[in-house]
């Protein structure tokens, strides 16, 4: 297709200089070639190539088309009251604000899915484990919130194996079910804290009392109010 073009283009513009040759009139011919091709030009560039090639550019995508809008969900973030806790944390345990990042995560979701304060089950957190995902009891509590496997099968899943509570989210989880199993059975924040730490016969509730003044240590850094512990 390009070459009749060209051969038809190259005919003419042969055609007007051998005219103009003839004649005597070169400069004359020379004139007439370029404002001829000028015309051309004017009809644009496009008309030269296949269509169905420019139809293909058209439609194919850009390599830089920086319009293009993601799919994939945004991460979730840590509440604000939640990142002053991180700092807080990893300042006084000394461990990476990255680590902790998945663990308040991890709270924060499962204390609001069971509707207790996201803040008590960081305080449990700091009394067991120091935020040690691999701390283990000589009776056999494991990770962050010294679940005992034994007791709380239902709550972790038959099919989990013999180290699952090492995963700190999974841990998260199971230790604020049996914070919410405790509130259900006992009717009080005070008794469900003492069978979370297995001294419900506790005449002094020694338990609660060092969770709830760490939970309190904990909303001062979280930026609330000073509220008065009962039994504190």
């Amino acid at each position: 297709m390009y070459a009749r073009r060209f051969s038809a283009l190259a005919g003419k513009a042969g055609g007007i200089l051998i005219h103009a040759a003839h004649g005597g009139l070169l400069l004359a011919g020379l004139v007439a070639l370029a404002v001829f091709a000028a015309s051309l030009l004017e009809q644009g560039p496009l008309r030269f190539f296949d269509g169905s090639l420019a139809e293909a550019h058209a439609q194919a995508p850009s390599r830089y088309d920086f319009g293009t809008v993601s799919n994939e969900p945004e991460p979730p973030e840590l509440s604000e009251e939640m990142e002053r806790v991180r700092d807080y944390v990893a300042r006084r345990y000394r461990v990476s604000p990255v680590a902790l990042e998945p663990v308040l995560l991890a709270a924060e979701d499962s204390a609001r899915a069971v509707g207790i304060d996201p803040l008590l089950v960081v305080a449990v957190i700091a009394v067991e484990s120091s935020f040690n995902p691999f701390a283990q009891s000589h009776v056999g509590a494991q990770g962050l919130m010294q679940v005992i496997p034994r007791f709380h099968m239902d709550k972790i899943g038959d099919e989990a194996g013999e180290d699952a509570l090492f995963d700190p989210m999974l841990n998260v989880r199971v230790g604020t079910l049996v914070i919410e199993e405790g509130l259900r059975r006992f009717g009080s924040l005070q008794a469900a804290l003492q069978y979370y730490g297995g001294a419900r016969d506790d005449p002094t509730a020694a338990y609660y009392r060092r969770v709830m003044a760490m939970k309190q240590r904990l909303a001062g850094e979280a930026g609330r109010a000073a509220t008065v512990i009962a039994g504190a």
